[in-house]
């Protein structure tokens, strides 16, 4: 797990499987915008995935959270990277 770090931004909070392909696209872009989050592994926790699925509604992963709030999975923040909405998103922090 990657701590959380006191950069001013926001928090962000991710679902995650060992081996899934959208859990590593979501962290490669998190990392390479050097953004630090927490990750939680479902796979290594069952109870996690309920507390997953009532958080967010969804049941795939990953399941992204900025400042508690959910923002979808993979697709979605690839989509608001695309449009400039998650530098303002992450701002907000």
């Amino acid at each position: 797990m990657l701590g959380i770090m006191e950069t001013g931004m926001a928090e962000i909070e991710m679902y995650t499987k060992g081996f899934c392909p959208y859990c590593i696209a979501a962290k490669c872009l998190l990392k390479k915008k050097s953004l630090a989050f927490k990750e939680v592994p479902i796979d290594r926790n069952p109870g996690l995935r309920a507390e997953m699925i009532e958080r967010s509604g969804g049941n795939t992963v990953p399941q992204i959270f900025i400042n508690g709030d959910s923002i979808g999975g993979y697709s979605e923040m690839s989509s608001l990277e695309q449009s400039g909405q998650l530098d303002l998103l992450l701002a907000t922090g």
